[in-house]
């Protein structure tokens, strides 16, 4: 049963540093292709 516990654990902080690092590339991509927009105005 604890490894069950840890499995989940682990599956857990996995997914959140998964999701974290999608979050955080979709807004440097967002942030990126502002300063080119600026740069061509």
């Amino acid at each position: 049963m604890a490894d069950l516990l840890t499995y989940a654990l682990l599956a857990a902080v996995l997914l959140f540093f998964f999701f974290m690092y999608l979050m955080l590339r979709r807004t440097f991509q967002g942030f990126k292709e502002g300063l080119q927009q600026s740069k061509k105005k």
